[in-house]
């Protein structure tokens, strides 16, 4: 029998094939699945207008067998079969698919979810084999045929026999090497991963025997080992059930054995999209965080199924960063695959499915902050961090999107807060929502600026994440108010005639506030007399757009090169101190000096700014004692 070489370009194709277009060698099950799949669909639309006798829809099935003596792992289907010419053509012709031919030639497609599109996944098998058998028969024939080949030599065809219709392919699998364990590929548990991760979801039973222990007849404690059938996929996609038929505990399940997590997610959306691109999505906000959710090893990512066959099990470009908390999945026919089915092609469709999901969890987060609050914080309380980062990312490209969802502690409501409920309280002639960045809530509320803005009964939110002011600063107005630091100079907190009165004691002792600024130095940036402090003597403010947390905050960063705020050191001219200072400056200048550096220093520890030379402040206190 002579053997027949490969119909294609060249044997480089083949060994491309097999060395260079799968990346995963666990990618050739569920390839032969696949196929075997499309070989019962193939039967199935036959049988609607032929007649396919002895043989119903529930008798279709693909099944797998191991045998570790002979090293062979099998799968079999009892669908449509090929022909001597079909495996001729098929198998024969490298990167012609059998079944889009198929399906290109039927009148109407729609309905026929035919998985083979490049007919190169038969070929996969040679990344673990190094010999492949098919022996297929066609339904309503008697004849049947052999095709086997040892990879790029070619291949040989013969008549053989078979008795039952449809086709089993045997793998002769390698020998292990020092880097490669194909052995694995003999074992029932990795078998079964495998079409547990990617042909979960096919529509049709597969079937392996397995071992298991059962209980002796006649006894009360003694088990036997016993082969029996064993179903591996479930075949029914959840995503693709009526709502209406899945319960809550039907979706918490299938998420935590799926995505693995011990929690029930805090919100789940189902959706089913049809028009320009049509999709099955299952998406889940987890209810905490990852270990390494907030590190650079975290991998963000839907996956993605192409009827029902697991394609990517992370698809970055389905989610933004700012919800890459999600989790899910994504099935569609319509995206174009690159040849291995590994990865996507670059497609229009993918970006529209992309930011038709970004709207959904929009929206369904909008609604989980307005029915269900307490379920809304603890998810804000986990993934909060995230939704202001995408705030500040991308110089503020999707604060639109994410300014609704933010919440921050309020000082007058005792909790988290939106915008929205802020503003909805500002008194009728207030222009600027109020906000104070510090460590913690505790502290900011000791802040002088803070005690100052709530005399007033003006509302002040509470920022305790780094990355919060930059977001409120990206944001720079919510429903037409401003944000306004309260630790910044430019609080506006006083009447006109205050303002007056004010600006003629920083006048009148410009000399004196010149005389302690010369004696900070490059401390900070400027002293004057402030009406803000009510009962404190002195704080810290910041001039320009940095603010002194901001400065902590990008001080952490890697290769920060010393990014400093404009500082101002504020004098309450109502308190006793003022005037002990306008005496000095004019009887005892070196004394005042002295006071200058202790203002400055009660200003930092207020501010939580670190003390640059704590040992000279320990001096300043002891000579003042």
């Amino acid at each position: 029998m002579a053997k027949k070489q490969f119909k294609a370009e060249s044997k480089k194709l083949l060994d491309m094939m097999i060395h260079s277009i799968y990346t995963n060698k666990d990618i050739f099950l569920r390839e032969l699945i696949s196929n075997a799949s499309d070989a019962l669909d193939k039967l199935y639309y036959h049988s609607l207008s032929e007649d396919v006798s002895g043989l119903s829809r529930d008798d279709y099935k693909i099944e797998l067998a191991l045998n570790k003596d002979a090293r062979t792992l099998t799968v079999s289907d009892n669908g449509c079969g090929m022909s001597e010419k079909e495996l001729e053509s098929n198998l024969g012709t490298i990167a012609r698919s059998g079944s889009l031919d198929f399906k290109d030639g039927l009148e109407n497609a729609s309905g026929v979810e035919i998985i083979g599109q490049f007919g190169v996944g038969f070929y996969s098998a040679f990344m673990v084999a190094d010999k492949v058998t098919v022996v297929s028969r066609v339904h309503g024939s008697d004849e049947a045929f052999q095709w086997e080949s040892a990879g790029v030599d070619g291949y040989t065809i013969k008549p053989t026999e078979k008795e039952t219709a449809g086709t089993t392919i045997t793998l002769h699998i390698k020998e292990d090497t020092d880097e490669e364990k194909y052995s694995e590929y003999l074992d029932t548990y990795k078998i079964r991963e495998i079409v547990s991760k990617y042909s979960d979801y096919i529509r049709y039973p597969i079937m392996m025997d397995t071992e298991t222990q059962k209980l002796k007849e006649g006894t009360e404690d003694e088990y036997e080992t016993v082969i029996e059938p064993t179903q591996l996929n479930s075949m029914v996609p959840l995503w693709r059930k009526n709502k209406n038929e899945i319960s809550k505990e039907d979706y918490d399940n299938f998420y935590q054995s799926k995505f693995y997590d011990y929690e029930a997610p805090v919100l789940t959306i189902h959706s089913k999209t049809e028009g320009q691109v049509t999709y099955d999505a299952l998406l889940y906000v987890p209810s905490h965080a990852a270990y390494d959710y907030y590190t650079k090893n975290f991998e963000k990512g839907l996956q993605l199924y192409t009827n029902g066959v697991l394609i990517m099990d992370k698809c970055a470009d389905l989610l933004p960063d700012h919800f890459s908390f999600v989790k899910g999945l994504v099935d569609s026919a319509d995206l174009t695959l690159n040849i291995s089915r590994e990865t996507l092609q670059q497609d229009h469709l993918l970006k529209i499915i992309a930011k038709n999901l970004e709207k959904k969890i929009k929206s369904e987060l909008e609604k989980l902050l307005k029915n269900d609050r307490e379920a809304y914080e603890k998810f804000f309380k986990a993934f909060g961090l995230q939704l202001k980062f995408g705030v500040y990312n991308s110089f503020g490209a999707n604060k639109d999107t994410l300014k609704d969802l933010l919440l921050f502690y309020s000082s007058s409501e005792k909790k988290l807060v939106t915008l929205a409920e802020y503003v909805s309280r500002m008194k009728e002639a207030q222009k600027t929502i109020y906000y104070a960045p510090g460590e913690t809530t505790d502290k900011i509320d000791l802040l002088p600026q803070a005690d100052a803005v709530k005399s007033k009964g003006f509302e002040i939110l509470y920022l305790t994440d780094d990355v919060d002011e930059f977001a409120l600063q990206m944001l720079r107005e919510y429903d037409g108010k401003t944000f306004t630091n309260i630790c910044a100079d430019q609080l506006d907190l006083d009447s006109e005639d205050e303002k007056k009165a004010l600006e003629g004691e920083n006048e009148a002792n410009k000399d004196l506030l010149s005389f302690l600024k010369e004696t900070l130095g490059d401390a900070v940036n400027a002293v004057r007399f402030t009406n803000k402090l009510k009962n404190y003597a002195v704080c810290l403010t910041s001039e320009g757009a940095l603010s002194l947390e901001m400065e902590k905050a990008l001080g952490q960063m890697p290769n920060a090169q010393g990014i400093k705020a404009q500082l101002v050191l504020e004098i309450n001219i109502a308190h006793p101190v003022a005037e002990k200072l306008k005496t000095l400056f004019v009887t005892d200048q070196e004394k005042l000096k002295d006071y200058a550096k202790l203002l400055y220093a009660q200003g930092c520890l207020i501010s939580g700014k670190s003390i640059d030379d704590p040992a000279e402040l320990s001096r300043l206190i002891c000579d003042l004692m």
